[in-house]
C-alpha cells in the first residue's frame, strides 16, 4: 500500500491522516463481504449494489479492492474498489463509501490513493467515475485529486433520479 498522506504526517497536530487515528488500509477480501455490504446498504439505501455484485467484484481479477479498518476489534469503516484491466488504458472507479462517523477525517482520499495507484500499477491512463450531481463534498474530493468533469448522465442513479456527473482522471505516465 502507498504512504501518502492527505496533510500532515501522521501523528501531527490538525493531521487528517485516519492512520493517525488507528485506522488503517489493506486489501478486501471475500470475508469483508458482510461488512462491506452492511456499509453499501446503510450509505446507498436506495441504490445499493446486491450481495451478489458486491461478491463478483471482490473476486473479479480485474477489480482492486481496498478498505479501512480500525483495529481491536478489526472494524471496516470504508472500502472502495477500482476495475482496471492490465493493458486496457482505463481504469474505473467502481465503488466507494465510509461509514458517517469516518467522514471528513480523510479516510475517502486515502481510499482514492490506493485506488490510484492500483490503477498506475495496471497501466491505467486514465480513471473514469461517476457521481451524484447531489453529492457535492464527493465532488470536491474527486476534482481536489485532480478529476475533471466530463459528462453527464440524466438519470443515472435510480430510483431516485439522480444525475450523474462522469469525471477522468488523466494518468498517463505518472508511475
Amino acid at each position: 500500500m502507498s504512504e501518502q498522506t492527505p496533510t500532515g504526517q501522521p501523528g501531527e497536530p490538525g493531521s487528517t491522516d485516519p492512520r493517525s487515528a488507528g485506522i488503517r488500509i489493506r486489501r478486501a477480501d471475500q470475508a469483508d463481504l458482510d461488512q462491506i455490504f452492511a456499509i453499501e446498504v446503510d450509505v446507498f439505501a436506495s441504490d445499493a449494489w446486491s450481495r451478489d455484485l458486491m461478491h463478483h467484484e471482490l473476486v473479479d481479477k480485474n477489480c482492486h479492492y481496498v478498505v479501512a479498518v480500525t483495529d481491536a476489534p478489526e472494524t471496516i469503516v470504508g472500502y472502495g474498489g477500482v476495475l482496471a484491466p492490465r493493458g486496457s488504458g482505463d481504469a474505473d472507479i467502481q465503488t466507494i463509501a465510509t461509514i458517517p462517523a469516518a467522514r471528513r477525517r480523510g479516510v475517502g482520499r486515502v481510499i482514492m490513493n490506493e485506488l490510484l495507484v492500483a490503477a498506475r500499477e495496471a497501466r491505467a491512463q486514465r480513471v473514469f467515475l461517476e457521481v451524484r450531481a447531489d453529492n457535492p463534498i464527493a465532488m470536491g474530493l474527486y476534482r481536489s485529486l485532480g478529476f475533471a468533469e466530463i459528462g453527464v448522465r440524466e438519470g443515472y442513479y435510480q430510483p431516485d433520479n439522480v444525475d450523474a456527473v462522469i469525471m477522468r482522471l488523466d494518468i498517463g505516465g505518472q508511475q
